[in-house]
């Protein structure tokens, strides 16, 4: 039997046990309410800073709210625009040629403000330097090709002022094409930028017989590089036929945005291109030499921003962002990209070949002593011209797109140009493309000097 000196010693044993337990609930119960106290903390300065647009971006569970009601200012809702929203809100309004950097709209009886992408001063100098009085049509775009931001879209219809060329698939895309051709050669059959052709006759035609392999002493020999700086198409449209056919040529013609809708802010037509069975056809096709082959002016841009870009393909965007009346964003730009095109050694290849046609191919009177000018020779320059007429001759299609990046530096731009001269041949595409470069740069290099000066100073 345990005695009294036992008994007293469990019982102290057991209220040590209870005072202990009691003290550890009261423990655990307090921690518990720290961390929840530290989680809201935290979660609302997370919440705090994080952006409507961004926020829907990355949750892309959640669907869409339609567009602003009448209900959102009173409730504080955040509600966020998809692209095709903005198309129908924007409907009617092309924005060619505007020259303030935001626009105002009316949603649901509500104000909204549209912050666009466009260089105003840029867009200014196009229009100021326009020569309409020998043009039918003008289409001049230019665009950040990392972003796709686009920078300037300024625009002329004679016979329609409140029209859109920039976004219009109505202008055949001629040699413009050759990018696509020269790619596709590129990757499907390994062709160098050395790589040797041979043709008979005259460059600018396509005869059947042109497309023949043959060799006597008429027989005329060049490289792909000079061949596409010299836009010379009996080469392309033999690549079109022997090497390249049908299936090739559409593939690529897809990988370069052909046929397919580009995601905008604005509705833009597809650009078109449809191979028949008809070998012949092919080579037409490749060289551009047809006037089926259409494309928009915006659509000539992201051509050349691929080629700057890489090879990948990014979606334009116009418009920078979109508030309420009570400044809560309601849309807001990011990169897209579409896809990547072609790979990025066959993009340095084209390059080549587009500095190669400023140099001494088709471009090469228009950019001629930009070596020797203070702006232009800080500067990588590209390009690829197309002309022909259109089906009743008395207009002519003259295109430039190409491209002018820092020799020493990130900045670089992409720029496409579409003209229909008629009865006199006016300021050439190609002229306009110098035009702008030497104005973007220079304004660029700049405002580069003052930030330097700036920063001299107050050091």
């Amino acid at each position: 039997m345990p005695g009294w000196r036992d008994y007293q010693d469990n019982l102290k044993r057991a209220a040590r046990r209870d005072r202990a337990f009691r003290i550890a609930i009261k423990l655990i119960t307090a921690s518990f309410f720290v961390f929840l106290l530290v989680y809201g903390i935290i979660s609302g300065f997370a919440g705090s800073d994080r952006d409507p647009a961004e926020a829907h971006h990355n949750d892309v569970s959640k669907p869409a709210v339609k567009a602003v009601n009448g209900e959102s200012s009173r409730n504080d809702t955040r509600k966020i625009l998809h692209k095709e929203e903005i198309q129908s809100l924007l409907s009617g309004r092309e924005l060619v040629n505007i020259q303030d950097k935001s626009i105002k709209v009316i949603s649901d009886g509500v104000e909204l403000r549209v912050d666009t992408s466009i260089d105003i001063a840029l867009q200014q100098f196009i229009l100021k330097k326009m020569q309409r009085s020998t043009s039918r049509y003008i289409g001049i775009v230019t665009m950040d090709p990392l972003t796709g931001r686009i920078l300037t879209m300024a625009g002329y219809d004679k016979n329609d002022p409140f029209a859109n060329p920039c976004l219009d698939n109505r202008f055949p895309a001629a040699s413009i094409f050759k990018i696509v051709t020269a790619a596709a050669a590129i990757e499907k059959c390994g062709f160098s930028a050395q790589s040797g052709f041979k043709y008979n006759g005259k460059k600018h035609t396509l005869y059947k017989s042109q497309l023949k392999q043959r060799t006597n002493k008429y027989t005329n020999r060049v490289t792909l590089k000079n061949s596409f700086a010299q836009s010379v198409n009996p080469v392309f449209g033999k690549l079109g036929v022997i090497y390249l056919g049908k299936h090739a040529l559409e593939q690529y013609a897809d990988a370069f945005g052909f046929n397919r809708r580009i995601g905008f802010e604005i509705n833009i037509a597809k650009s078109l291109m449809h191979v028949s069975d008809d070998s012949y056809n092919w080579a037409e096709i490749a060289c551009g030499f047809n006037r089926d082959t259409r494309i928009s002016p915006i659509h000539g841009a992201l051509i050349a921003s691929v080629i700057i870009n890489n090879g990948e393909l990014v979606e334009p965007t116009i418009v920078d962002r979109i508030g309420d009346e009570n400044d809560h964003i309601l849309y807001r730009s990011h990169v897209t990209l579409v896809r990547r095109s072609i790979a990025p050694a066959t993009s340095r290849t084209i390059s080549n070949l587009m500095e190669t046609t400023i140099r001494s191919g088709t471009c090469r009177k228009s950019f001629r002593g930009y070596k020797r000018d203070r702006v232009l020779s800080k500067l990588n320059i590209g390009g690829k011209t197309g002309t022909i007429d259109n089906k009743t001759h008395d207009a002519r299609y003259d295109w430039f797109i190409g491209f002018a990046e820092e020799k020493n530096g990130p900045e670089k731009i992409a720029i496409s140009v579409v003209v229909a001269h008629e009865k006199y041949i006016g300021t050439r595409a190609s002229q306009y493309a110098r035009l702008i470069m030497k104005e973007f740069f220079r304004d660029y290099f700049a405002k580069n000097r003052q930030k330097q000066e700036k920063s001299v100073g107050k050091s």
